[in-house]
């Protein structure tokens, strides 16, 4: 699936990659400038290959509800969350942030998901008020992050107050742009906005963006920077250190996307099961390796002790803001501490690897 502004890209130098056959912007020539304006300023980014649908209809909360690890019901107006859509043994099959707009619930989950989230949710409704649609045609998403994410957004003139919470919803209805959502959401742990924006002028706001951004010193990014920057802030991405065999308590993401008072959902009898009688088998955890590493550890590469197998590599990456090569990983429970020692085994070799509390910078 194309980027709807893969000429506007191009014209600015992209360099294209595919996620699950969903075409994103890997970067525009110079990955590492990109990356030090994310870290540095703000970088502008356009993650319309993720996918994007709506609940409309009056029993849409309590169909949401059920189908997913935290509160729906309890969302104000205007506010989001984070949560997962898990099997009926808690295992993954989504992360996703879910928002509560005026009419509608909105969820923004990773590329190539939405058809079949769609589906699992068709399967439950029965005789309920609700109606479930694919906005991705109509809808883009454009986002900036970065410490000067903020003032980049407010050169922009929107006339709206920018979100202070977390997952918060500011609403614009504009004679030029408009329905505009802009949600705040930092996807590379500092400071970050999304904006929902009609296709047809996408192309437009991005333009005026990347100027505002040029003003604060900032620029386009890719997904090479945001994969790098990410990683950095230790924020595990479904598909790539988190997938359909890993229960939700294991994936690092218990403390923000799991309601334990919520009620009933789908998967929550294991989930609550695991809380009640023990922790999980293995967590993810970050990962030091050695700076000279030639060769980065490839996902599944395994992780030893004592030449007996304790876990494997999810992620990883060369960051001279972490000084080092840094890595996520699952690690058994009874050796996966902070500070303990274990060995990387690759098919180039053997080296030492020490788990390190995260983010890693």
């Amino acid at each position: 699936m194309t980027l709807p502004l893969h000429e506007v890209h191009a014209a600015l130098g992209a360099r294209f990659t595919e996620v699950n056959g969903f075409e994103t912007v890997a970067h525009y020539g110079n990955p590492t400038a990109e990356h030090a304006a994310l870290r540095s300023s703000a970088g502008i980014l356009d993650l319309g290959a993720r996918g994007r649908f709506c609940l409309t209809g009056a029993d849409r909360v309590r169909l949401l509800h059920g189908q997913v690890t935290n509160d729906i019901a309890a969302l104000a107006p205007l506010r989001g969350c984070y949560a997962a859509f898990v099997s009926n043994k808690g295992r993954m099959q989504s992360d996703a942030f879910i928002y509560a707009l005026p009419n509608e619930l909105l969820v923004d989950v990773e590329p190539g998901l939405t058809a079949m989230l769609l589906q699992r949710l068709d399967h439950y409704i029965v005789a309920d008020d609700v109606q479930c649609v694919d906005v991705t045609p109509y809808y883009g998403l454009l986002s900036i992050q970065g410490p000067r994410a903020a003032a980049v957004l407010t050169r922009l003139h929107l006339g709206i107050e920018l979100p202070e919470a977390n997952l918060a919803v500011a609403h614009l209805t504009d004679p030029t742009l408009g329905e505009l959502y802009v949600t705040r959401n930092a996807r590379t742990g500092s400071v970050g906005f999304d904006l929902f924006i009609p296709l047809d002028v996408q192309a437009m706001v991005l333009d005026k963006l990347v100027a505002a951004a040029r003003e604060e010193a900032g620029s386009l990014a890719g997904s090479e920077a945001l994969e790098l920057a990410r990683l950095e802030a230790g924020i595990p991405r479904f598909g790539l250190d988190i997938d359909e065999s890993n229960l939700a308590p294991e994936a690092g993401i218990e403390s923000r996307a799991i309601s334990y008072s919520k009620g009933c959902y789908i998967g929550q009898e294991t989930i609550a099961r695991i809380r009640t009688y023990g922790q999980v088998a293995k967590a993810l955890r970050g990962l030091r390796l050695p700076d000279d590493l030639a060769t980065l550890p490839l996902r599944g590469d395994k992780l030893v002790l004592n030449d007996r197998e304790v876990g494997y590599v999810t992620s990883a990456a060369r960051s001279e803001a972490a000084r080092g090569v840094i890595a996520l990983g699952y690690v058994r429970r009874e050796c996966n501490a902070p500070g303990t020692a274990l060995t990387l085994r690759t098919a180039a070799g053997e080296f030492p690897v020490t788990l390190v509390p995260l983010p890693f910078a």
